[in-house]
This record gives structure tokens, sequence and C-alpha cells, in this order.
């Protein structure tokens, strides 16, 4: 299993002129993942990088569900637009990026075994190269996880 980073270990950012940033608002919908997903596709497509769709899909999935689940407290929930998908495409690695309103850092559990959830942290970071998190200087956080390209 690859190793969780925390707020501290946020990647380095980009040089200057070598990225690319697609971002789109999300609604605390459950279509939401379904959403974020159709976007990342378009946009990996967009940028020719068809072949991390596939796990950058999942990740997106799990993420997204988790700031609708764990990432709207009370007065969030009926908020317009309370999530956002960011894909920032760097010389050799693509982000993706969750932020929700929540300041509550994500936690990696070990789920019981015949949980129907709680796994979610834990697939992305089997298919994700790293991931982690980061608190917003607006309030919330940016749960990430990267691919290399």
């Amino acid at each position: 299993m690859l190793p969780t980073l925390n707020a501290s270990h946020w990647p380095t950012p980009p040089v200057s002129g070598t990225s690319r940033l697609a971002r789109h608002p999300l609604n605390s919908n459950l279509d939401s993942p379904r959403l974020a997903r159709d976007f990342a596709r378009r946009t990996l497509a967009e940028w020719e990088l068809e072949d991390l769709l596939c796990e950058s899909e999942v990740v997106i999935s799990e993420l997204v569900t988790n700031a609708l689940r764990y990432g709207l407290p009370g007065r969030h929930r009926m908020a317009r637009a309370p999530i956002q998908l960011i894909l920032m495409r760097q010389e050799r690695r693509i982000l993706v990026i969750v932020t929700d309103p929540s300041g509550e850092p994500p936690v990696l559990g070990e789920p019981d075994e015949f949980a129907e959830s709680g796994r979610g942290l834990q697939v992305v970071a089997a298919v994700s190269e790293a991931w982690g998190w980061a608190p917003l200087s607006t309030g919330g956080k940016a749960v990430w996880a990267s691919f290399a390209i």
C-alpha cells in the first residue's frame, strides 16, 4: 500500500507554463460522482490522456462520494456547488483534487471485511501514485491523488 501523505506534503507546484487546469463545481446531489467522471472523461480526452481514465474515474468517484458523505457539514448540505473537482495536468503527472467545506481530515480506516462501505480511501491509495490532503486558506480542505503520465 502506498504511504498516505498528509497536509504538509502538498504536491510541488508546477513550473510556470507547464500545467493545465480544469475545474468543475458540483452540487450535493447523488449524481455528482457521475457528473464528475463525465467531466474527467472529456478533459482527459482533450488532453490526450485517455490511458489514465480508468484509474482516475475510480478515484474521482471515491473522492466525490467521500466529499458528499463526510465533507458537507449541516449548513453546506443544501449549498449550491459546495464541492469542486479540479484536474491539473503537470509535465509528468495528473492531479485529481476534490475540495469540500469541511476542515476534518480524511481518515484511512481499516474496514470490517464484511462492511459494505469504508474502503474508499484504501482504493484511492491502491490505484493512485500518491494521495493526501491539505487545508484550504478559505476554509475546508482539498483531497488529492496523483497519477504518473
